[in-house]
């Protein structure tokens, strides 16, 4: 999904809409597959953008997030070598992606514990889920001082 379609809604609107989409799922590998089929549509990053600096630190498998503000907003792009972890990157990105650091800094991310994606991922890739997370406020924080 393209984050224009969610420009006119806040991150708690988008969240819950992310949360009322999986409700639809009784069955976690229905859940599963649905991360793998919203990773899949997650557009490639340039491979020159697959560098150690855009590299999240403490992921098992591969992530690599890059992060640019352009009037006042954040555009996150992300990537990862592994499917259901590109789901997740997908999500994050679908929920960030387009807006203000301050409202990055201002919102919980609370979809992550409202799905039971972190009791249903394995130690590393929940751990690497983390670390996103941390990585997209780290952002935040960083481009909120630059406009500050």
């Amino acid at each position: 999904m393209q984050a224009e379609n969610f420009d006119c809604m806040t991150i708690e609107e988008v969240q819950n809409e992310i949360i009322e989409e999986f409700s639809v799922f009784t069955d976690w590998m229905d859940k599963y597959a649905y991360l793998i089929e919203l990773g899949n549509e997650l557009p490639h990053l340039d491979p020159k953008e697959k560098t150690d600096q855009h590299l999240i630190k403490g992921c098992q498998s591969r992530v690599w997030l890059v992060a640019d503000m352009t009037d006042g907003k954040i555009n996150f792009r992300g990537e990862s070598d592994a499917v259901i972890v590109k789901g997740l990157v997908a999500l994050l990105l679908r929920v960030v992606s387009g807006r203000t650091p301050k409202e990055i800094i201002e919102n919980e991310l609370h979809f992550i514990d409202d799905l039971g994606l972190k009791q249903h991922l394995s130690p590393t890739r929940s751990n690497g889920l983390l670390a996103m997370v941390k990585q997209i406020r780290l952002y935040a924080v960083a481009y909120n001082k630059i406009a500050g």
